[in-house]
């Protein structure tokens, strides 16, 4: 008897042995040929923006569609257990306790050829701000502005350009649509009014590890020593300089002015000669 079942376990081992080996082992999951990234999501397909008025730049011809950077809902960390009936809809939304989906999304004008955007590094940027209905707030491409650098990540932008230039290229143009929960918030800003989406057209000049130094600032020219002396004289070593006034606001050396010379008389003019008696005309 102990042999027999000694010969069925071996059998039904043998048996489990074979099937093991006719049954295919399971396939390995293949890794994915482009994983999922912040800049290039999942679902990486055209989505809604914002209508924009037609004071605002067009895109330039050819311009692909605007994508999503990155999608994200809030979901209110508060439950109402209770909420009496007149009190309406008024509770959740004053509380915010609405779940709010919204995505930062881009579209790229201008590939660079530069390095790629990196984190924990400083930008320099050109920028231009709209709002959807066409009002212009600024940009660096005014007359007397310059570009902005700024330290990526660090939380002294609004997020909004934290996030934002993921995947440009130095030498890029991208336009960002900022909704205002990535923005300025519900609250207004300057002249940016509550819960306003952003419109942004930017351009990566220059990314850096530290800030980048201020430009130097223009040497003033040379003072021309062949000109005329300001009215009343000048102090000495000084220069004056032409088409400047008595009270020109330019600075005075602090050496005190020579006093001018005492006034030297002058000798009065001698009367006029008596006119000559003109000559008889002859008869």
């Amino acid at each position: 008897m102990k042999f027999t079942c000694t010969l069925l376990f071996a059998s039904i081992a043998l048996a489990q042995t074979a099937a093991s080996a006719q049954t295919p082992a399971p396939a390995k999951p293949h890794p994915a040929a482009h994983a999922p990234t912040a800049a290039h999501p999942a679902t990486h397909a055209c989505i809604t923006v914002p209508t924009l008025s037609p004071k605002i730049p067009a895109l330039p011809a050819g311009a692909p569609c605007a994508k999503a950077l990155y999608t994200l809902t809030t979901v209110p960390n508060i439950k109402v257990d209770y909420s009496a009936p007149e009190e309406g809809t008024a509770l959740k939304d004053t509380l915010g306790l609405d779940s709010t989906t919204f995505s930062l999304a881009y579209v790229d004008t201008k590939v660079g050829t530069g390095e790629l955007a990196a984190p924990h590094k400083w930008y320099t940027i050109h920028y231009s701000l709209y709002l959807a209905d066409g009002t212009k707030i600024e940009s660096s491409l005014d007359p007397g502005k310059e570009p902005l650098a700024f330290p990526v990540g660090q939380h002294q932008v609004i997020a909004g350009w934290d996030t934002g230039f993921a995947g440009m290229h130095v030498g890029g143009k991208r336009r960002l649509f900022i909704p205002f929960q990535l923005g300025y918030g519900p609250q207004a800003h300057g002249g940016i009014p509550p819960k306003s989406a952003l419109i942004f057209d930017l351009e990566l000049i220059s990314q850096s590890d530290e800030k980048p130094a201020p430009k130097t600032p223009p040497t003033p020219p040379a003072a021309n020593k062949s000109v005329m002396p300001l009215p009343g004289g000048s102090a000495p070593g000084s220069t004056a300089v032409t088409g400047h006034s008595a009270g020109s606001s330019m600075p005075q050396s602090a050496t005190p002015a020579t006093p001018p010379a005492a006034a030297q008389p002058v000798p009065a003019t001698p009367p006029a000669a008596p006119p000559t008696a003109a000559s008889p005309k002859p008869q």
